[in-house]
């Protein structure tokens, strides 16, 4: 039986990231696999969470901006299409931010 590849290994920083309607997210500044020991800025049994599933920090820029995490299992594409493309499952409104301990 074949098994998919993971989509969260194929990522690498600098790829932009793209949400589900398309709008731009952000650029990725860090993966970490399942299973990590690094913690994100989210608080505990959330980050706790994205620490099992693996996930990208992801810098928003802009001005007042804080990074956003994604779980690995929010996922749904990855491609090598100009320098890197990760387009996920949900809107960016639904990310988590660093420091904000869940979504705005």
């Amino acid at each position: 039986m074949p098994t998919e590849p993971d989509p969260l290994a194929q990522v690498n920083d600098g790829m932009t990231v793209f949400d589900v309607a398309g709008e731009k997210v952000g650029t990725v500044t860090a993966v970490q696999t399942p299973g990590t020991d690094v913690r994100p800025e989210l608080v505990a049994g959330q980050a706790e969470g994205y620490m099992a599933d693996g996930y990208l920090r992801v810098d928003t820029s802009g001005v007042l901006s804080a990074d956003a995490y994604v779980s690995g299992s929010e996922i749904a594409d990855v491609s090598e299409v100009d320098g890197g493309v990760v387009t996920l499952r949900v809107p960016k409104e639904q990310l988590p931010r660093a420091g904000q301990g869940g979504t705005p």
